[in-house]
């Protein structure tokens, strides 16, 4: 039987083909809501949809590089690549300060609190920290904490064995110092982050610093490195720095300076030996010093190199200069007598005076008696502004210019103001400031024939080019006095070395403080040696050294043991015969 389509009926519902009734005829079936709420759901579906595609072109477009970049920082790192610090050697090759590969233990504090316990035990043990220490450390809401850095490799490889999770190692490098308390002063230290902090270490920071490198690596959640992904830049390593000093001159100088410095129970002491050839720094030592190898416990009065970083008014040490400023200007030869006495000079309402009453002296016996009266008169029968410019030009009041860090100017007043009592005092070092480094540095005027270089704390290829102050042959008679100084009849015969010829001057100072003098003295010696060719200047300070204070036997006996010892050292041959010294039983004191 063939099957009737359903009909329409006249209303426009649909009518059942076998009954004739119309689908909407039902209530249930009825349509009650309006027509433009379908729409209204079918326009925000779309909406949606269109809304959908439009953010998934702009995350996967214009946010690309964005979204990249936030899904990286959850995975990858970069890794820092250190680069090794270059060694500093002396100027014969023998390593000053090396840097040894060590471990910086670090942690994420989140992975490492579920470690078993007797495991964080024998961890807080091999950093040397006590539990409640290492907890606290641990006790942290950064997702990175270092426990401890500088840990020495076979530590390092201990910790990594308990296997605890979170506890992760980083290669750095830590310095060492062979030679230690000697040569403190002079190579200085780095810190924890292997930055110079003092001495040649700061002064070359740039050079022995190198370039560290880094490389970009996928971390899992434990820290772990999964995979390298690439090396963004290859590290570069510090260049090594050989410097001027000589280790064996050091070790003469230091050990020297310490006995001196304990025999008279002194506060404090410094000395340097400087080659007079080449203005080369062969030695430079401190007293207190300290360990750079163990800074556990340092105090200010061990970090200071009081060689570079120190004034004091230098006494007598001072007035070579004022006489050759006199020769040199041929106001005076060496035999001009100056009267001195009754050993009392009245200047305006102030008095100087000598240690003891000499009557007439040469001006060559004026620097063997150390006559304060005597460079006075020399002094005020020249212009103030000369003898200024002679200050200023050897160094005096002038920052120094060898890159070493702490060095100061020191003090020379403007010429300008300077009343007759001024420059009576200042012509034999009262009244003026410099440093043990600016002394030694202006004796070389004596040593070279007239001329001055400037000194160099790193080794000397080429000569250098001298600027001139005095004239030759000024520089010779200065020499010739300078050695009547150490003779039996002088003010230093305990500076005499056997089998060469030596000179030098000393003095003798009081200290300042808080604006006004104080029985307490600074004693100093500044000589050269060998006096026929020479070949070096050595300065000794000793700070408020107890009983004895003057420069002759305080500060000479150290200038003549390294100098004997530096020279043999060097291998420069004697130049005198004298294999005797004579000291008298009572040597003549310095006039202060």
């Amino acid at each position: 039987m063939t099957k009737m389509p359903p009909r329409t009926n006249l209303a426009g519902g649909r009518v059942a083909a076998s009954k004739g009734v119309a689908f909407s005829s039902n209530p249930i079936l009825q349509v009650k809501l309006p027509a433009w709420r379908s729409r209204f759901v079918l326009f925000v579906l779309f909406a949606a949809f269109v809304a959908l595609v439009l953010r998934a072109l702009w995350l996967q477009g214009v946010s690309t590089d964005f979204l990249q970049k936030q899904g990286a920082s959850r995975y990858a790192r970069t890794l820092e690549m250190p680069a090794t610090r270059g060694k500093i050697t002396d100027r014969n090759g023998q390593v000053l300060a090396s840097s040894v590969p060590v471990k910086a233990i670090w942690a994420i504090p989140d992975d490492v609190q579920a470690a078993p316990k007797d495991k964080l035990v024998q961890l807080a043990k091999l950093l040397e920290m006590s539990d409640a220490e290492l907890r606290k450390k641990l006790d942290s809401d950064r997702s990175f904490v270092y426990l401890k850095r500088q840990v020495e490799q076979d530590t390092a490889d201990k910790i990594v064995k308990l296997g605890i999770p979170g506890i992760e190692t980083r290669k750095e490098y830590k310095r060492f110092y062979p030679e230690g308390e000697v040569m403190a002063h002079v190579v200085g230290f780095t810190n924890i982050e292997d930055a110079g902090q003092d001495g040649m270490e700061l002064a070359a920071q740039k050079t022995l610093a190198g370039v560290t490198g880094s490389r970009r690596v996928i971390k899992d959640r434990l820290g772990r490195v999964v995979e390298d992904i690439e090396s963004i830049r290859e590290p570069h390593d510090g260049r090594d720095l050989t410097l001027s000093i000589d280790s064996k001159i050091q070790y003469i100088a230091f050990t020297q300076l310490k006995e001196a410095v304990e025999k008279y129970k002194a506060k404090a002491g410094g000395i340097i030996v400087v080659d007079a050839k080449t203005g080369e720094v062969l030695a430079l030592a401190n007293l207190p010093t300290y360990n750079p190898n163990d800074r556990s416990v340092l105090t200010g009065a061990q970090l200071r190199n009081r060689v570079v970083t120190d004034t004091f008014e230098p006494g007598s040490t001072l007035k070579p200069f004022t006489v050759a400023l006199a020769l040199d200007t041929h106001r005076v030869t060496p035999s001009t007598v100056f009267q001195t006495a009754p050993g009392k000079m009245t200047i305006g309402t102030a008095t100087i005076g000598d240690s003891h009453a000499h009557g007439a002296l040469t001006v060559a016996q004026i620097i063997e008696k150390s006559s304060n009266i005597g460079t006075a008169k020399i002094a005020l029968g020249m212009p103030p502004e000369e003898m200024w410019e002679m200050f200023t030009t050897v160094g005096f009041g002038q920052q120094p210019k060898f890159g070493f860090p702490g060095a100061v100017a020191g003090r020379v007043r403007p010429y300008k103001s300077w009343r007759p009592i001024e420059q009576a005092t200042m012509s034999y070092g009262h009244g003026i400031s410099v440093s043990l480094i600016q002394l030694a540095h202006a004796y070389l005027i004596f040593a070279r024939n007239g001329d001055i270089i400037p000194l160099s704390f790193t080794k000397v290829t080429d000569s250098p080019i001298g600027q001139r102050v005095i004239s030759p042959d000024t520089a010779l008679q200065m020499r010739r006095m300078l050695e009547t100084v150490v003779a039996p009849g002088g003010t230093a015969p305990q500076a005499q070395v056997p089998g060469y010829r030596v000179g030098g001057k000393t003095g003798t100072a009081y200290k300042i403080e808080n604006g006004k003098y104080v029985r307490k003295y600074v004693a100093s010696f500044s000589g050269i040696a060998p006096m026929s060719d020479p070949r070096l200047i050595i300065s000794v300070m000793i700070d408020e050294p107890q009983g004895q204070h003057y420069g002759g036997p305080v500060a000479g006996p150290v200038f003549a043991n390294v100098a004997a010892n530096a020279l043999r050292a060097l291998n420069v041959p004697p130049d005198s015969s004298v294999t005797n010294i004579i000291i008298p039983k009572e040597p003549l004191e310095e006039s202060m």
